[in-house]
């Protein structure tokens, strides 16, 4: 166990994850930010990343369990983004659809924003979240960031305004 707060535990994924994993990145709705589900192949990937992500920085996305059910309900964590040629520490977060609006999201990123602060000792982290993505707005400002800038990403042939939300240390 990586994480622990009132309600969830946060670990690292492992193959064991996949069909779970599969449950958010191959809903359409929940993807709706990435421009639809992905394949068999694509979460394998995603999965595969997480896993060299733990092996590479200590960090990652991680699988959110609920201590309720034990059952993975989404995944919170911290990796490296790239944004305006350099590389940012963000807090990213993505769940079950039917976790939705219960605050599992808000409670998963308030904890890895302390965690990066605390444990990697980071002066500041972000949230980059596409500017339609009015629900992931909400959770990071809730976990106490504030607009700084923009850029466009460029994913799946569509040109995707995203805003970078940040925190810094106390």
């Amino acid at each position: 166990m990586i994480l622990e707060t009132e309600r969830l535990y946060l670990r690292e994924m492992d193959q064991g994850d996949f069909r779970s994993l599969c449950r958010i990145l191959q809903d359409d709705e929940a993807m709706y930010a990435y421009e639809g589900a992905f394949t068999d192949g694509e979460v394998q990937e995603w999965l595969d990343r997480q896993i060299a992500r733990y092996q590479a920085w200590g960090f990652g996305l991680w699988a959110v369990i609920l201590k309720e059910t034990n059952e993975m309900i989404g995944q919170c964590g911290l990796t490296m983004q790239p944004w305006k040629n350099r590389e940012v520490l963000e807090v990213g977060y993505l769940f079950e659809r039917r976790y939705w609006r219960r605050g599992y999201a808000t409670e998963a990123a308030k904890a890895c924003k302390q965690y990066a602060f605390d444990v990697l000792q980071a002066d500041e982290v972000c949230s980059i979240i596409r500017d339609t993505n009015i629900p992931s707005q909400r959770v990071a400002l809730r976990n106490g960031m504030a607009v700084a800038d923009r850029s466009v990403k460029h994913y799946r042939g569509v040109d995707m305004p995203h805003d970078r939300y940040v925190a810094h240390r106390g």
